[in-house]
């Protein structure tokens, strides 16, 4: 690739991104919503009619969070929620094959995730202790998600993810709902639900 060359992603909006130097007001919620909707996690191998998409993980995520730290701001919350907001242009990548990747993926990672941020009115890079809860609130999440879909047993989870409390390996209701594959269109409206509950345009 020549140096300076743009790498565009157009989007249904019909607004195009430029992934290696993104720009926050070509970040759209819509075009968010929609893409991590039809990502899968694990790539695709999950039980159930459906995929279980990456934006319900980010669903997920957000409830757990929330649960971790009831008096979060909302704007805490919305980082959650959004955590893996990138994967609505780069996909998601399972960490095994990241780390054989390198670097590279994690800086184009970085920067999409940072112009997410600036479009929202969220600090670029997060302050560590609030990525380092949210990243917990993955981790459960990963758990949780690996056990109920994805084949793990809780011995073998407990390997690779992070080991939730007693109250997060009970079957909360809501918890139990989220992680219920549903199909796209359901999870994309959900997913805007939640954010347009968080998110002041003001």
């Amino acid at each position: 690739m020549k140096a300076g060359a743009r790498v565009w992603q157009r989007m249904v909006s019909g607004r195009r991104l430029d992934l290696l130097e993104p720009a926050p007001l070509d970040v759209e919620i819509t075009d968010i919503a929609h893409g991590l909707a039809r990502v899968a996690r694990w790539n695709g191998q999950t039980s159930g009619e459906h995929a279980f998409s990456v934006a319900q993980h980010c669903l997920l995520v957000e409830a757990l969070f929330a649960g971790l730290r009831p008096t979060a701001s909302e704007p805490d919350r919305l980082a959650a929620l959004l955590h893996d907001g990138a994967e609505y242009v780069i996909g998601d990548m399972i960490s095994p094959f990241k780390a054989v990747i390198g670097s590279g993926y994690k800086d184009v990672e970085a920067r999409i995730l940072g112009a997410i941020h600036l479009r929202f009115g969220l600090p670029q890079s997060l302050p560590s202790r609030l990525a380092s809860r949210i990243k917990k609130a993955d981790g459960i999440a990963a758990f949780h998600e690996a056990v109920a879909l994805a084949g793990f047993s809780p011995v073998e989870a407990k390997r690779y993810f992070t080991t939730p409390k007693a109250r997060y390996l009970a079957a909360d209701p809501s918890i139990a709902d989220l992680l219920d594959p549903k199909p796209a269109a359901t999870v994309e409206r959900q997913f805007l639900d939640r954010f347009n509950s968080l998110y002041d345009a003001d």
